[in-house]
């Protein structure tokens, strides 16, 4: 397939054009800039928002996977709500234009404040800005892909583990903690319960599932698992070698933060479990 990847140069987009590409996929990668992103992808540097007649612009795609967010981890920025509109109207313009396929990065954010698995039909009530916003956007986008009859994905991402610096998760600030030769890491008391998914496995998920037609709607990204913050974050810290220690209780926990959340693997366990048998 031809593949539109947005926000191709952030954190995620880099790692999931490389799976993308991996599975035959042509890929056409848009940012900002784009210096992060493989030569083998074709890339196009720009703002996204100020392209006229985006499908036709980007050599008509059959599948648009929308990675683009600005301010993803800083929850209450007014840059959320500002953006929202471009996003909706770009998104329009996709699906009017004559787009198959259309698959956006969401967050267990839309959720808010839940105790145990998120389910796909689990009610959002999102507590901060980047989940208001979010939330906003798959309902405004069930309405417009239905009305124009396109094929759509929500995958919605939980808790990413990445042994880079780059990213703004709590694993790549340790990372730069550990490198810029802190010795301590302000942390809180670590009991929450999250659901943690190596970056490797995370982008292989994205990429698999927008590869198939047959799984369709919310797909959660994730493991299935739900594991104690502070034995992740310790375990991260052996695995990496790195010498550091977390300074315990330095801050609270956000209120919007549930003491065990992770997310149903059903369907993805199911697309992963059907691309290797057929491959087999």
């Amino acid at each position: 397939m031809r593949v539109l990847v947005t926000g191709a140069n952030g954190y995620l987009g880099r790692g999931i054009v490389d799976e993308l590409l991996a599975l035959g996929n042509e890929v056409i990668a848009t940012d900002l800039s784009c210096d992060r992103v493989t030569s083998k992808a074709k890339r196009v540097e720009g703002n996204l928002f100020e392209v006229k007649d985006p499908y036709h612009y980007f050599n008509e795609p059959d599948v648009l996977l929308h990675l683009a967010w600005r301010d993803g981890f800083v929850h209450m920025s007014s840059a959320h709500l500002e953006d929202l509109p471009k996003h909706v109207a770009f998104l329009t313009q996709m699906c009017e234009s004559g787009i198959q396929q259309i698959a956006c990065m969401g967050s267990m954010h839309e959720i808010g404040f839940h105790e145990g698995s998120i389910h796909e039909d689990t009610p959002c009530w999102p507590m901060n800005m980047y989940g208001i916003a979010k939330n906003a956007l798959r309902d405004a986008l069930q309405i417009i892909v239905k009305q124009n009859n396109v094929m759509f994905q929500w995958l919605r991402g939980y808790y990413i583990v990445s042994n880079t610096r780059y990213g703004n998760s709590i694993f790549s600030k340790i990372v730069a903690a550990a490198q810029d030769g802190k010795k301590e890491f302000p942390f809180t008391m670590g009991k929450n319960q999250y659901d943690f998914l190596d970056y490797p496995q995370f982008c292989q998920q994205v990429a698999l599932a927008i590869s198939q037609h047959d799984v369709l709607g919310i797909i959660n990204i994730c493991s299935g698992e739900p594991e104690k913050l502070s034995d992740r974050v310790e375990r991260f810290i052996r695995e990496n070698d790195l010498d550091i220690k977390l300074k315990y209780g330095a801050f609270p926990d956000r209120p919007y933060d549930a003491k065990a959340v992770w997310g149903d693997n059903t369907k993805i366990s199911s697309i992963v479990k059907k691309l290797k048998d057929d491959k087999a």
